[in-house]
């Protein structure tokens, strides 16, 4: 059963070079330096595989309850975006496309995270009538951001 779509998006300017933010997005090695996930199981298993970064870049986790299970990989990626079909298989499972929009702005950068789908299954339905998903993940998006930010803006 499919549901009703959805999409939450975030954005925040960065005083860094477009390219310096841009890499730490395409590089999902890089995501452990400011995901707002990354506190959620200091025991977390990481997998990689190539390339290491750009189109093809796959990385998979799994965790413990608030964690879950998923796996990204980068479908789309260029100067000014990173596209991502984000997969999760527990807690349930589920598929969106998230994006990364960077623009440079004078001398930072504009940074937009998106992400997008459909509500899946009934539990999914149900839930999403009572908490939207920008609700949901809102402020993780916002740690993320607030996290990019010092990463790219620091040392």
């Amino acid at each position: 059963m499919v549901g009703s779509s959805f999409e939450v998006t975030r954005s925040t300017t960065i005083q860094a070079d477009p390219a310096r933010v841009l890499g730490l997005i395409n590089d999902f090695r890089q995501w452990t330096a400011w995901s707002p996930w990354e506190d959620l199981d200091p025991q977390l298993q990481r997998t990689y595989s190539e390339p290491p970064r750009g189109v093809g870049a796959h990385y998979a986790w799994k965790g413990n309850r608030k964690a879950g299970e998923g796996s990204m990989e980068i479908t789309g990626s260029g100067a000014d975006r990173v596209e991502i079909e984000l997969a999760f298989l527990k807690p349930m499972r589920n598929t969106q496309q998230v994006e990364f929009v960077v623009t440079p702005n004078g001398s930072g950068t504009d940074v937009t995270w998106r992400m997008s789908g459909q509500h899946e299954g009934v539990m999914m339905n149900l839930f999403s009538k009572v908490v939207s998903m920008d609700r949901l993940i809102g402020k993780d998006f916002e740690k993320g951001l607030t996290r990019l930010k010092a990463v790219a803006e620091g040392p």
